[in-house]
């Protein structure tokens, strides 16, 4: 009778006769209807079963009645297959800040498992990071760390990251994470020791670089944790391309002919032939044919000389081109006689006429020469 009354929506009639035959969970059922939740959530307590307080706790919720809810839901959380299904009801509902209440209020339980410490975690990284941090320090060895990874990530969390990487053991990710992300997690001792435990030895010489751009003073505290595990060879190449680089942004001459310098009293031919190009612009040739004759290394020089003999070759070509234009350019035209009968007229106008050219025939001027006549009358 009472299922009846229950199914035909009578349920102060059914709240009697459930409670005359002490149905608890038909009980709690009923008084949720009746919208009596604390008598619900005591009638729960006594059917004491998963089904029942869900049933309370979704309709506490429903009510907004949190502080029921959560008495309810500390015993659905402890078991781990219906703790996603709590989560979805609060969150579909936009009752965050009651879920995570709900699950820190869960943590101290003596049936806690790492269900509920994961979704916690998972919780943080999306609505409340800056508990996360704290929440990993005290609970990281019970968290699912695969699990609450992917969710650092994608809150963009890269300290709490590198945290997990470290703890995880995924030491190589978490010196990459710290060089892609120096502003939220570096931390200088955290990297040191996590450095010397990648396995991709590529990382010592990233973390070298890394160091160079963003912590230059800090390089020599960096070296003595790798010096045992670098090749010492390819550290040098690595340095003395810097060193390069450095002296050619420089723009000091003298600079770059003590590092070439260097190079030789080291004995690195190879250096001393790449600085050459790499400083190119502020060396002096003969400076280099010294060093390179001095120390029986004009092959390794050899290539810089022809660079340097095509270029000067290159300037002299453009300055004896710029030298016949001009001559071109400075000569003058001389002008073309223009003869009428047997008078020579120059273009250069009356004054240029002969001065015997106005003397009438047999006259010759002081110091002046009659020309002859040759079968021609005048």
């Amino acid at each position: 009778v009472g299922d009846r009354c229950y199914e035909e929506g009578m349920y102060e009639a059914a709240k009697l006769l459930y409670n005359n035959v002490s149905n608890f969970a038909r009980l709690a059922s009923t008084l949720v209807h009746l919208g009596e939740y604390q008598a619900a959530v005591d009638s729960g307590r006594k059917a004491n079963s998963t089904r029942t307080w869900k049933e309370v706790c979704f309709a506490c919720v429903d009510g907004k009645e949190f502080r029921l809810a959560q008495l309810c839901g500390l015993h659905i959380v402890i078991h781990a297959d219906e703790l996603e299904e709590l989560i979805s009801y609060y969150q579909d509902r936009g009752y965050f800040e009651e879920l995570i209440g709900l699950l820190e209020a869960a943590l101290g339980l003596e049936r806690a498992h790492m269900g509920m410490f994961t979704e916690l975690a998972i919780l943080y990284s999306k609505f409340k990071p800056q508990k996360m941090r704290e929440h990993l320090e005290l609970f990281w060895s019970r968290v699912n760390i695969p699990k609450v990874l992917r969710a650092a990530e994608q809150a963009h969390l890269w300290a709490e990251l590198v945290f997990l990487y470290d703890k995880y053991e995924e030491y190589d990710n978490a010196v990459i994470t710290m060089m892609n992300h120096p502003t939220d997690a570096w931390k200088e001792g955290q990297f040191k020791d996590i450095i010397a435990k990648v396995a991709n030895v590529e990382l010592y010489y990233k973390a070298l670089q890394f160091y160079l751009d963003y912590k230059p003073l800090l390089i020599n505290d960096l070296l003595l944790v790798l010096s045992p595990r670098l090749d010492h060879t390819r550290t040098v190449n690595f340095f003395s391309k810097d060193a390069m680089q450095y002296a050619a942004e420089s723009k000091d001459a003298e600079l770059a002919e003590k590092l070439l310098q260097w190079f030789l009293e080291e004995g690195k031919q190879e250096c001393f032939a790449a600085c050459l190009f790499t400083c190119y612009d502020l060396l002096h040739p003969d400076v280099v044919l010294e060093l390179a004759w001095r120390h029986n290394i004009m092959d390794f020089a050899m290539p810089y000389f022809i660079q340097v003999m095509r270029e000067y070759l290159t300037k002299v070509d453009k300055l004896d081109a710029s030298e016949s234009l001009r001559k071109e350019e400075e000569q003058v035209t001389e002008p073309t006689p223009i003869v009428f009968g047997q008078q020579l007229m120059l273009t250069a106008g009356p004054s240029a006429v002969p001065p015997q050219a106005n003397f009438p025939y047999g006259y010759t001027a002081p110091g002046f020469t009659q020309p002859p006549v040759y079968g021609f009358n005048m």
